[in-house]
């Protein structure tokens, strides 16, 4: 384990969670942007789809059986955080598999390990991203 890990690795869930909010939501960005979304109501839109808490819990989901032992015990952290408040709009599980994944693209962005994070995030989102790029064409 590297010193960026084991500094990673000293946070809370939800600090790692706060910092893989802002992860999650730069990627989304840069991603649309990459399909040429310029119009900013379309491009809200069409984060929506990446950035609800449903929509995370479902990449939770998808990446889970990818993880390694050390990224499974950061996302299971997230998950079981002592969170009691949620969106009204969301259900408890989805919100808490949801900050799950958010704290671990925060202990990945703190780690520096953008590569892996973008392979997740691939993983966690191809059936959406290729929606995605079907609305955009």
């Amino acid at each position: 384990m590297n010193e960026d890990e084991k500094t990673a690795k000293q946070y809370g869930a939800t600090v790692l969670a706060y910092l893989g909010d802002a992860v999650v939501e730069v990627r989304v960005r840069t991603m649309l942007i990459s399909l040429g979304i310029t119009d900013t109501g379309r491009f809200n839109s069409l984060a929506q789809e990446f950035v609800t808490a449903h929509a995370q819990s479902g990449a939770y989901a998808a990446v889970e059986p990818y993880l390694t032992e050390d990224e499974a015990e950061i996302m299971r952290r997230g998950r079981n955080a002592g969170i009691t408040h949620r969106p009204k709009n969301q259900t408890q599980s989805d919100y808490r598999r949801a900050t799950g994944f958010e704290a671990l693209m925060g202990y990945l962005y703190l780690c520096k390990k953008t590569e892996r994070i973008d392979e997740l995030f691939e993983k966690a989102y191809i059936s959406v991203i290729d929606a995605v790029k079907n609305k955009s064409l």
